[in-house]
């Protein structure tokens, strides 16, 4: 995320390498852990859709320390709000921490209060938190809770972490081409030029990582680390 906002890296790609990422973050579910999830990895929705785990996420309180495509939808399914690190520097308020606490606190009223007053406000404040986001950036539009279902669905059901990382990643890129192509969303020509490109590239990716692992070792500079230390 913070790569694409500086223009280092497409959009396009940062929104698949969220929903890649998922398949990492899963293991460790798999292996026993409960939750909540790092906030800032923003995997969280996804695996709360695919575990049920509590998921703890990040956004506009987050500007602290960095800027975000997604600062109101990814609050639209967390079980808790956090933020980032904050330099201990004097505002015109006082230190900027106390102030980003109160920020924080404010968010956390007004989900709470959501909450208790049922299910109609519930539902209510979390599409606003989801329509005012969804179309803005590809990053947004994948953490819509719509979508996140629909991208769960195809990180689990191949034969193989690295099959289930494809299938969602390329799942993840119908969905930025149905947005466009409805026009509800915007891209800039280059970050569309990308998207076959990464099609393209997912597809040549076989379903078993040891065959990956094989295609993926000539391309790699071999005086950068030590194969056998992989045991590779």
């Amino acid at each position: 995320m913070v790569l694409a906002e500086k223009k280092y890296i497409p959009k396009v790609f940062a929104a698949l390498v969220r929903v890649i990422s998922v398949v990492r973050s899963v293991v460790a579910m798999e292996q026993g852990a409960v939750g909540p999830d790092k906030d800032c990895g923003y995997e969280g929705p996804f695996l709360k859709a695919i575990t049920g785990i509590p998921i703890s996420m990040e956004g506009k309180t987050a500007a602290c320390a960095h800027f975000s495509p997604i600062g109101n939808i990814a609050s639209a399914c967390c079980d808790l709000w956090s933020n980032e690190s904050v330099q201990n520097i004097k505002l015109l308020s006082g230190m900027a921490p106390t102030a980003y606490m109160e920020q924080l606190e404010y968010d956390a009223r007004l989900m709470n209060e959501a909450l208790k007053a049922g299910k109609l406000h519930r539902d209510v404040l979390q599409q606003l938190l989801v329509s005012s986001d969804i179309y803005t950036d590809p990053q947004a539009l994948i953490l819509s809770p719509v979508n996140v279902i629909r991208l769960s669905k195809e990180l689990i059901k191949g034969d193989s972490y690295v099959a289930n990382a494809r299938n969602g990643a390329l799942a993840a890129i119908d969905i930025i081409e149905e947005a466009l192509h409805s026009g509800n969303m915007r891209l800039s020509e280059m970050e569309i030029s990308y998207l076959p490109i990464l099609r393209d590239d997912l597809n040549s990716i076989p379903d078993n990582e040891s065959d990956f692992i094989e295609m993926m070792l000539p391309l790699i500079d071999g005086s950068k680390f030590i194969p056998a230390e992989y045991g590779l």
